[in-house]
């Protein structure tokens, strides 16, 4: 068709604009003609490309000084881009079913950010109450043999956190010259536990070298004591009443439970599916072992177990208040102590009330004891020697005992 006639009509608004057909990213400088009912637009040449009728117009989002146009109902992404102030009046004033002034647009744009901020506060939501919520519902129906491979996967991640001095197998005492005595006499003392206690999955308890007072448990039966806490224990008896409360975190499968409320929904599947060990979870769980606190409920709990389980295997069942009790007395371990655990005095408290007044012996003799006491043998070669207050815990480790 030619179209000159009308595009020469000085009565019509005309003027330039941009237009994409849909089809391609190319754009093309047309000149738009605004008709008694409709926009005609003209490439060069005055050749005929669109028409689009006012009925038919929307207005999409666009800078200050554009109006920019599509069409209601077409599937092709087509779209004009009016710059001429003359020309996008007049088209403003002859559609007169088009959006003024961009107020159905604002008001899509309002719902969309409405929607996106309920979807936040709902994953926000989730993750601080109905993942914790979830992950205590399927607690029992994930099988206690499963935890071993998660405490597995997370020890991987575990030594290189601990050991800042970077001194590899060293890191661990019961190895070197002088240590393995040390360390048959801990099995022994483990055993004796770990049979009154009759879990599910086996105990493992390593030393580490590092001078803090502290001890923790990795799901599936691992636990961690640091040097510094062998050094503060007086008798096997109070270093058994500390690896009794974290048994009690295993059998109550603390670890797991903290670890699934805060790695998420990723390590819940996993867990179920049997991957440990993919993606990022599995770091997460780390860091989150190494700076877990637990509520006083649980640890009032896991008290309560070290004083059973002592009773259990014939020890003394106050010996973890007794223990706690110097640690709180220290000036420097106890304030550093209560600042991670403020009602320690209470906790001491609780052991000693629900504590059964009884004959006891010691659980190791006297050359098993001294021998638990060198495992860490001397320190080793380009290490600086090591203290209960040499330094404060690394990554947040706080005395979970």
């Amino acid at each position: 068709m030619d179209v000159t006639a009308t595009l020469a009509d000085a009565a019509t608004p005309r003027g330039p604009a941009i237009y994409f057909d849909g089809t391609c990213s190319a754009r093309h400088d047309v000149l738009v003609e605004a008709t008694a009912t409709g926009l005609r637009i003209g490439a060069a040449g005055h050749r005929l490309l669109d028409e689009w009728l006012y009925p038919e117009l929307r207005r999409l989002a666009a800078p200050d000084g554009v109006l920019r146009l599509g069409r209601n109902g077409e599937t092709l992404l087509a779209r004009l881009e009016v710059r001429d102030a003359v020309l996008a009046s007049a088209i403003e004033q002859r559609a007169v079913t088009l959006d003024r002034g961009g107020a159905a647009e604002r008001a899509l744009r309002r719902k969309v950010v409405g929607f996106s901020l309920a979807a936040v506060v709902s994953l926000l939501a989730t993750a601080i109450f109905g993942v914790p919520a979830l992950s205590s519902r399927l607690m029992p129906l994930i099988p206690f043999s499963v935890e071993p491979k998660l405490g597995n996967a997370i020890d991987k991640h575990i030594g290189s956190s601990l050991d800042d001095r970077h001194l590899g197998a060293a890191f661990a005492c019961g190895g070197g010259p002088g240590e393995t005595a040390g360390r048959a006499a801990l099995q022994t003392l483990v055993a004796r536990l770990a049979t009154a206690a009759a879990l599910p999955v086996p105990l493992r308890v390593d030393v580490v070298r590092r001078p803090e007072l502290n001890a923790f448990a990795l799901p599936g039966g691992h636990i961690y004591v640091y040097q510094g806490l062998i050094d503060q224990a007086q008798s096997p008896d109070e270093l058994a009443g500390v690896l009794a409360h974290e048994i009690g975190h295993v059998a109550h499968r603390d670890g797991t439970r903290t670890v699934l409320q805060t790695a998420g929904l990723s390590f819940l599947f996993g867990m179920m599916l049997g991957d440990f060990v993919g993606g990022g979870a599995v770091v997460i769980a780390a860091k989150t072992v190494l700076k877990s606190s637990y509520s006083r409920r649980v640890e009032a709990a896991a008290d309560a177990y070290s004083v059973g389980l002592m009773t259990q295997a014939g020890g003394d069942p106050r010996a973890l208040g007794v223990i706690l009790a110097r640690i709180v007395s220290d000036k420097d371990e106890g304030l550093k102590l209560l600042r991670d655990h403020p009602e320690t005095r209470d906790r001491i408290a609780a052991i000693d009330a629900i504590a059964q007044a009884a004959a006891t012996a010691p659980l190791l003799d006297a050359a098993d004891w001294s021998a638990i006491k060198q495992i860490c043998g001397s320190p080793p070669a380009g290490g600086p020697a090591s203290s209960p207050t040499a330094q404060e815990p690394a990554d947040g480790a706080t005395p979970n005992h």
